[in-house]
């Protein structure tokens, strides 16, 4: 019976494929097609705008790091060795957070017909590039150093992201493999938190929660685990 289906199928597509065909070689040479033997045309449909951060630098941990993220807030992180084949993981950053990128973004003119290089005797700190997409295009700058401030806060807002990703991968392969590091680790979370190094630390949420209820793990990951998760709660 299947196999009959597909039989019956295939003529119909066959007709569609050929109409559509002698549709575009009509328009092709010229001749105006009716409205109802047109081929139907597609509306576009504004995606949502996305904002994207890279940042390469050789020797660095990690050499590339990438972050987008788009105005619902769903979007990937990349941190790699240069040599590596990409690896983005999904992320969702919270509605503020979000709403902070898009507003610093707006603040630079989208990154349209603007320089952001200081173009000053500065070490090489990685070559950043900020890209804005929407219905309407793409505009990019790219830049090393800058003097610009929303450039400059906007920078450190996706810095402080990356850090809290390269957390939680550090926790999950540590989870995983190395039981041993993972109260060294949660010190260093609790390190950033008192340095407010971090941005959207809510995302490490289920990660912690798994170190907290899991008596396989040290004693002291989990005090530390239930530490950082009381803390996040508090929003301190």
């Amino acid at each position: 019976m299947k196999q009959r289906t597909l039989r019956n199928r295939q003529p119909v597509y066959a007709r569609r494929t050929r109409v559509a065909s002698l549709a575009a070689l009509l328009v092709a040479v010229g001749v105006a097609l009716p409205a109802a033997a047109r081929p139907p045309v597609e509306s576009p449909q504004a995606s949502n705008p996305k904002l994207t951060y890279t940042r390469v630098l050789k020797g660095s941990i990690p050499e590339y790091l990438s972050l987008s993220v788009d105005t619902t807030g769903n979007g990937t992180y990349e941190g790699r060795k240069l040599d590596e084949p990409p690896s983005p993981r999904a992320l969702k950053l919270s509605a503020a957070t979000t709403q902070h990128v898009f507003d610093l973004a707006h603040a630079l003119n989208d990154f349209k017909d603007i320089g952001l290089e200081s173009h000053k005797k500065v070490a090489n700190l990685g070559s950043k590039t900020f890209t804005y997409q929407s219905a309407a295009g793409e505009n990019k700058v790219e830049f090393n150093y800058t003097l610009n401030r929303d450039a400059q806060e906007l920078t450190d807002l996706f810095e402080k992201i990356a850090a809290v990703e390269q957390h939680i991968v550090a926790l999950e392969y540590e989870v995983k493999y190395d039981h041993l590091g993972l109260p060294h680790e949660l010190l260093q979370i609790q390190i950033d938190l008192d340095n407010k190094a971090l941005a959207d630390p809510q995302l490490m949420v289920p990660t912690l929660d798994e170190i907290v209820k899991n008596p396989r793990f040290l004693h002291l990951a989990q005090v530390r685990a239930q530490n950082i998760l009381e803390r996040l709660q508090s929003g301190n």
